[in-house]
């Protein structure tokens, strides 16, 4: 596990409380996502898939809710963003999106851009087997409907999220171009600069306010680009997915 600030200290507590909330019943911890690229300079969450043999009972449900208390007061701020999902393994073990046993309502709807990036190595595994005894790879049809769920997500948070829907504009022309999905944002970002030099400063400015170091003038630059980018960036989009 590579050293990030305080993301380490966080993850080894937040194995041990599962541990000791879940005792047997964990099959796995595994941590994905930004925090595992070395090019990740800031996060705004951790994200994670905690793998059971069978579902929690209330009392090991409520264990799990107040660790994740405990953690976002002992690890400010990452403690308070631990976003993942727990998963029985049977499921983990398949294509289809599973369910969050704690949360049932909510879905791993991009299940197949997690294991992508979880089977091409970038995974901290916190406890438990090789994550190739689990998860299985995803098919480009799967992967292609994941992306396209990505897209939906982007659409649907464009005002409330700018900084992320620029960088994620970018991750996804990426991977439909190259047809590679495992980049981080930091990574695409700086594809995206090199391949559309006419949007560098947009996506200068979503890094700066992504990273919470951006100036109001950066602020309202992005919020105007990101209303000529998005036009832009689902054309070409459109354009890659037809080809």
């Amino acid at each position: 596990m590579r050293e990030s600030g305080g993301v380490c200290g966080l993850c080894r507590a937040f194995a041990a409380g599962l541990q000791g909330a879940l005792a047997a019943k964990l099959v796995g911890v595994y941590v994905y996502g930004a925090v595992t690229f070395p090019e990740t300079t800031d996060t705004g969450d951790v994200d994670f898939h905690a793998i059971l043999a069978t579902a929690p009972t209330e009392e090991e449900r409520l264990a799990v809710l107040a660790l994740h208390g405990r953690l976002a007061a002992d690890f400010p701020p990452l403690g308070a963003e631990l976003d993942g999902y727990y998963i029985l393994v049977e499921a983990a073990r398949g294509s289809e999106p599973p369910r969050h046993l704690l949360f049932p309502h909510l879905t791993d709807n991009s299940w197949a851009l997690h294991r992508a990036h979880i089977l091409a190595g970038r995974v901290w595994v916190l406890l438990g087997p090789s994550p190739e005894s689990i998860y299985v790879a995803p098919t480009w049809s799967e992967l292609a409907t994941a992306l396209d769920g990505e897209l939906d997500y982007v659409t649907r948070h464009l005002t409330q999220y700018p900084a992320y829907c620029v960088l994620n504009l970018c991750r996804l022309l990426y991977s439909w171009e190259t047809r590679d999905v495992v980049t981080s944002k930091a990574a695409a970002a700086a594809w995206g600069r090199e391949h559309f030099p006419e949007w560098a400063s947009l996506i200068d400015c979503a890094l700066a306010a992504y990273a919470r170091r951006a100036t109001g003038a950066e602020d309202e630059a992005l919020v105007s680009g990101l209303a000529r980018f998005y036009p832009f960036a689902t054309d070409a989009i459109g354009g890659r997915r037809r080809t």
